[in-house]
């Protein structure tokens, strides 16, 4: 288990800039308004104006992560809470307060022994607004006790068997989870006590059912506006296919099917995989992929791309309107606003 970190946070008069320090780690930077942009905006189809306006850009808001991940609006609170998986840290970002810890250790509590010592990945808010998290090392679906620290388990096991390391989840309005599970965060040397990398739904009456176990790499995943539809990513570089998979109201699932193939763009050589993603209002998919992240309509025709410049893994819509996404991209938490809103 990884050793608490003590937290600094100092405040640095010059550059609009609010510095907050780990000790005898990463140097976490908040930006002040106005935030600088960051990337451009590729621009495919004149549909794209329906919900990103001509000439919106993407501002840098904080920096300095070692690989953001999972962000999740909390409305109560108004800020936006994400994973940084190699430093086992939640940070929470808040407009007129910059970046700071939210939770640590986040996914690394010593449930298990670890290899990689991984914190928390995919977040998300139950039905009641308790903070949902796919915690890599513990090999856990999470939730965050009353208290901001401790955690109570909501799922574990399949059939007896531990989990791989459990990705990005998403919850209906049911109350049902899905959520995927590859093997990313266990490290060369832990053997994985499933054999297959699976796609789960969790139902709200405790049942644990397998929807798919063909992937090879499932990652991202995210439901359509009327929760017929479940969107997977797979993440590997052979395959670099966003799949669909329609829903029964059994909640068993049809054969996938490609929704999108992002072959084409890793063939002109943009950096990033098939990783989060989420729906918005309008059924569009805001998918992080090649080029940074892809802006798909519910036929799967390509829209536009956010080129974030770097390698970009997942996304969410918060702020005061639900309008604002905000963007985990390697390093860096950045935003833009839209003209829509999250599906769920």
């Amino acid at each position: 288990m990884k050793r608490f970190l003590a937290f600094a946070f100092i405040l640095f008069a010059g550059a609009g800039r609010l510095f907050t320090a780990e000790v005898a780690a990463s140097v976490i930077v908040s930006l002040s308004p106005p935030y600088p942009q960051i990337g451009t905006v590729e621009r495919l189809d004149p549909a794209l104006d329906e919900v990103l306006a001509p000439g919106a850009t993407m501002g840098k808001v904080a920096e300095g992560f070692g690989w953001a991940e999972g962000p999740v609006w909390l409305p109560g609170r108004s800020m936006v809470v994400f994973s940084d998986i190699p430093q086992n840290t939640a940070y929470q970002w808040k407009e007129g307060v910059g970046a700071k810890v939210f939770l640590h250790p986040s996914g690394n509590t010593g449930v298990v022994p670890s290899e990689l010592g991984e914190g928390s990945n995919g977040l998300a808010l139950d039905r009641q607004g308790h903070l949902l998290l796919c915690q890599h090392s513990d090999r856990r679906i999470a939730r965050l006790n009353e208290d901001g620290k401790t955690f109570s388990t909501v799922v574990e096991r399949f059939e007896g068997r531990r989990f791989n390391s459990p990705n990005d989840l998403c919850v209906d309005r049911h109350g049902n989870i899905y959520f995927t599970d590859p093997p990313y965060g266990l490290g060369k040397n832990i053997k994985p006590e499933l054999d297959f990398n699976g796609v789960f739904r969790l139902a709200r009456d405790g049942t644990l059912s397998v929807l798919s176990r063909e992937q090879e790499r499932p990652n991202g995943l995210a439901l359509s506006p009327d929760e017929k539809t479940l969107y997977v990513a797979n993440s590997t570089a052979a395959k670099p296919f966003i799949l669909a998979y329609d829903l029964r109201p059994d909640g068993t699932a049809g054969p996938a099917r490609v929704f999108f193939d992002a072959t084409a763009l890793r063939a002109r050589g943009r950096t990033g995989g098939m990783d989060g993603m989420k729906v918005d209002a309008r059924g569009n998919l805001w998918a992080t992929g090649p080029g940074g992240l892809l802006i798909i309509s519910p036929a799967g025709k390509h829209l536009g791309t956010l080129m974030t410049g770097r390698p970009t893994a997942n996304c969410c819509f918060g702020g005061p309107t639900g309008s604002t996404l905000y963007i985990t991209a390697k390093d860096t938490l950045c935003r833009i606003e839209t003209k829509t809103t999250g599906a769920n």
